[in-house]
Parts: structure tokens; sequence; C-alpha cells
């Protein structure tokens, strides 16, 4: 139990095989990529991306399955395993409900999708052979949010790294079986994907069942009535997650009109994103499962403890990744880019790039706390006026600076997000020591 441990090994017992969980997902992409680009055509890889950014930002939305189960989850640590099954069950219930719902809008989802990225005939029909495959593992794909929200929160760590290397494994096996032993070309490569996810949901289930408390169900549990916290909670983080996705569509798509040089730079600067995301990520979800049954137990002064020892680690990654950045970005730059003249245009954004992690770490950090405190509508209105008080007055006001405006705003908004909920937490924190003492 986490009681045993000093509060700084917990949270990075937890923290550290999360973000190595993390760094497994590229690896994925990378071998799909390299199967993809080795077909006898550029349509195949080009069909195939498109397909799954598809289905990617469609479970990206519903990340607020992940995060809504990893706050009740964590609460329920000090509660009773049958309020651990009724978390489960409904949190299980809910992402079939959406992956029901996303199979029978398949189609004007993929159409909406080919006509927005107005490609070529041969790339249109390689996005649907993937897509008409992959969208099939939806069930399977929404689960697994839940289930990995579930064992953060029950702070499985080790287990979540485990099962991430594990689906990896049998997505890279089973796409190449598929691919150069039946021949199944690119639907091979999204069957690949469909079996992993399977694979994935069917281990964590009998893992979870095995080891940590028998899993059973009462269908009271699925009563409107019993479920209408949980959408409450989940509509909450929806709105959040659609704000969220606004202003990063906004970076990409009105850079693009800035030109090509442009929206090579902030596909790189986006990368650089996702690095940071990596480590903070980590150090995020195990504070959410951390101060989630600090909550759950209702012990105020713990809770406080855990938000500080997470602001503490959280700052030191970012100023570790800002060094990096620092020292290392015009490095990193290449192996993303062969392009000298792409090099030498991205120089002016290493401002960006070293204060990224700087400023961003705050909002990672605090987001972590309300999603462990189920605070959704908290996360929510700070979203909202992040992106509405925040991001656009930013980029209106600084707009003759063009793409750099972008990423001035950018950093603005996550400011923006931290000082918000930071802000909150403090108001909060003096209202919870005020009523303990």
């Amino acid at each position: 139990m986490t009681q045993a441990k000093h509060p700084h090994i917990a949270l990075l017992s937890i923290a550290i095989p999360l973000i190595l969980a993390n760094i497994t997902t590229p690896l994925l992409g990378l071998v799909d990529t390299a199967i993809l680009g080795r077909m006898d055509g550029m349509h195949f890889l080009a069909g195939a991306a498109i397909a799954s950014l598809i289905l990617t930002q469609v479970y990206w939305v519903c990340g607020f399955l992940k995060m809504s189960m990893t706050g009740l989850s964590a609460q329920a640590i000090a509660k009773s395993e049958e309020e651990r099954c009724k978390t489960l069950a409904q949190g299980g219930f809910l992402a079939l409900v959406l992956a029901g719902a996303l199979l029978i809008l398949q189609t004007p989802l993929l159409q909406a999708g080919l006509w927005l990225s107005q490609v070529e005939v041969n790339v249109a029909q390689s996005t649907s052979a993937y897509f008409a495959v992959r969208v099939w593992g939806a069930p399977a794909a929404l689960i697994n949010l839940a289930l990995i929200g579930y064992l953060i929160g029950q702070q499985r760590g080790r287990l979540i790294l485990m099962l991430q290397v594990f689906v990896n494994l049998i997505n890279i096996a089973a796409s190449l079986a598929l691919v150069y032993l039946l021949g199944l070309g690119v639907e091979g490569v999204a069957l690949g994907t469909v079996i992993a996810e399977y694979s994935m949901t069917l281990a964590a289930l009998w893992i979870i069942h095995t080891r940590h408390h028998h899993l059973y169900m009462r269908k009271a549990w699925l009563s409107f009535a019993q479920l209408k916290p949980l959408l409450s909670l989940n509509t909450d983080m929806l709105v959040r997650n659609l704000a969220l996705q606004f202003t990063i569509a906004f970076i990409v798509l009105r850079g693009a009109q800035f030109g090509t040089q442009a929206a090579a730079i902030n596909a790189i600067l986006m990368q650089f994103f996702a690095l940071i995301a990596l480590g903070l990520d980590g150090i995020a979800n195990a504070v959410e499962s951390l101060v989630g049954e600090q909550h759950g137990k209702k012990n105020t002064k713990a809770l406080i403890t855990q938000v500080k020892i997470g602001l503490i680690w959280s700052s030191i990654v970012a100023v570790i990744y800002s060094l990096i950045f620092w020292i290392f970005s015009q490095d990193i730059m290449r192996l993303l880019t062969n392009q000298a003249e792409l090099i030498v245009a991205a120089q002016q954004y290493v401002w960006v790039i070293i204060a990224l992690p700087l400023v961003a770490h705050w909002c990672f950090l605090f987001d972590g706390v309300y999603v462990g405190m189920t605070q959704g509508k908290s996360m929510r209105n700070n979203m909202l006026m992040s992106t509405l008080l925040g991001f656009l007055p930013s980029y209106v006001v600084l707009s003759a600076y063009g793409n750099q405006a972008l990423w001035f705003a950018m950093l603005v908004f996550l400011g923006f997000r931290g000082l918000g909920l930071g802000g909150h937490f403090v108001y909060y924190y003096g209202r919870l020591s005020t009523s303990a003492n």
C-alpha cells in the first residue's frame, strides 16, 4: 500500500512505469509505418495514416473515459470491493455505448474525413480499406481507455507497462504475419491493431479478476439513476476535451494557411510537445491516483502533501526538458527532418521549445489533481476560459506576427490553464484547511 512508502517513492513508483508505457506507444507507430512504407505504393501509407487519424481523434475526444475512471477508481481504493466493481462496470458499459454509436456512424464519419482531406482516389481507397477493418476495434479501444484509467487509479503502473508492452508485441507480430504471410496488405495492418486491442482488453480483465478482486456486475448499477453522476462527470470532461481539441486544431489549420514551411514547423513543434507529454503525463497520472485516494479518504492534509510532491517532481521534469531542448533542440530537429532550410527557419521558435515544458507542467500537474478529485466542472470551466479569454484574444492581438503568434497564444493558453486550476486549488485548499482546523 502507498501508506507504507515514502510519499516521493510512492509517486515515482507509479510515474516511472507510466512514463515508460508512454514511450512504447510511438514505437508501435514506427513499425506500422515501416510495414506500410514498404508496400508497393505511397497511397497505402497515406491512406492508413488518414484513417488512423480519424479514429485517433475520436478516441482522443473520448479520453474523458480514462480521466473520469482514474479519479473514481482512486477514490474507490478506500471503499469496498463492490464500489470498485461498480466503477469498472459503469465505465465499461459507457465505453460500449460510445463504441456502438461509433460503429453506427462509421460511414458518415469516414466520408467526413475523406471530404476534409480531399485526397486522390487511390489514397481514398486505402483509407476506406484500413478504416473498414480498424473501426471494429472501437469496442476494445474504448474499453481499454476505461481499463487503463481504472488501473491508474488503483496505482498499478507496472501492470499498465506490462500490458502496453504486451499489446505492442501482439500488434507487431500480428501485422507482420497478416501482411507478409497471408498477404492481406493494408487491411492486414489494420486487423493486427484490432487483434491487439481485443487482446489487451481480455488480458487486462483477466488480470484484474484474478490478481486484485473477482469481478461481478449488478444490473442496478446500469440504471440511469446510478449512472447519472458518471454521465455528468463525463459530460464536463467531454466539453473540456473539445475545447482543447479546438485549440490544437486551430493551430494546425491556421498555421497551414501561412504556407508549407509554417505547417512543417508546426508539425515539428507538435513533436516537441508530444515529447513533453511523455514525462509530464506520467507525473500527472501518478498524482491523479494518489490525490484521488486521499480525496476518497477525506484526508485533506495528505491530499495537499501529494499535490506539493507532485509539483516538485513536475517542476524537476520540466526543467530537465527545458535544459535538454536548450542544448539539443537542433539535434532533435535533425532527427525529425533532413531539410536544412526548414531547420534554419525553425530556429526562430527555439524560445517556444524551451518555454513549453516550463509553462505546460503547471496545467499537466493540476489537471491530474482535479482528475483525482473528479472536479469535472472546474476543469471544464477552466479550459473554456483559457480558450476564450487566453488563447483567442492573445492570437488576435499578436496576429501580425503570423505563425509565431499561434505559439505565443499557445503558451498563454497553457499558462491560463495552470494558473486557473492552481489558483482555484489554493482557494479550495484554504477552505479545506479552515474546515479541518
